[in-house]
């Protein structure tokens, strides 16, 4: 399934809230204004994967924009209809550390890839940002989320008592990047 990643803009905004409230259980799912404040932090972007019909060309390939069509997930998954937007990553810029704050990827487009290039797209312009590593969290009972980031990297570096909601803990999972000069 082709996609691209790209920058987002603002008449995004109310899919990326629904897809985040889907996402999520009610308690996890970030209120409209607080993704907002999220999304508007100094230092943070938000990457956005939409759907297209053709695969990237070397000007989009050049300009930033990834393209997963080759991907093999991809390649095996059955067409279907899905819609313009299947994902998106907030990520934040704090001196040399990064973090990701959100990814969200619809349910019918997961495990083709999306997940794993919005991630890719967000450690790369953290990388391009001055970053040497990046920190996420993730909600202790999210096992496929948890399973995801030890495959792309990360590891545990501390579990946060109460993080979400003070009701639920999180791991404090961390990556060192690559070409950062510490690896």
């Amino acid at each position: 399934m082709p996609f691209c990643i790209r920058r987002f803009q603002k008449p995004d905004f109310d899919t990326l809230w629904h897809i985040d409230q889907a996402c999520f259980p009610p308690q996890l799912a970030y209120s409209r204004p607080e993704l907002a404040f999220y999304m508007r932090r100094p230092g943070a972007f938000t990457l956005v994967a939409e759907a297209n019909a053709a695969p990237a060309t070397s000007a989009q390939a050049n300009s930033g924009q990834a393209n997963a069509a080759n991907e093999p997930d991809s390649q095996n998954a059955a067409p279907t209809a899905l819609p313009p937007i299947l994902g998106f990553i907030v990520a934040e810029a704090r001196r040399t550390t990064g973090h990701i704050i959100t990814i969200d990827v619809i349910h019918a487009a997961r495990r083709l890839g999306v997940g794993s290039a919005l991630l890719q797209a967000a450690e790369d312009q953290l990388l391009n940002a001055g970053a040497i590593s990046v920190a996420l969290e993730a909600a202790i009972n999210n096992e496929p989320a948890i399973r995801f980031y030890k495959q792309k990297g990360y590891f545990v570096e501390k579990t946060i008592r109460g993080y979400y909601s003070g009701q639920l803990d999180a791991l404090r999972m961390v990556k060192e990047l690559q070409g950062s000069g510490r690896i």
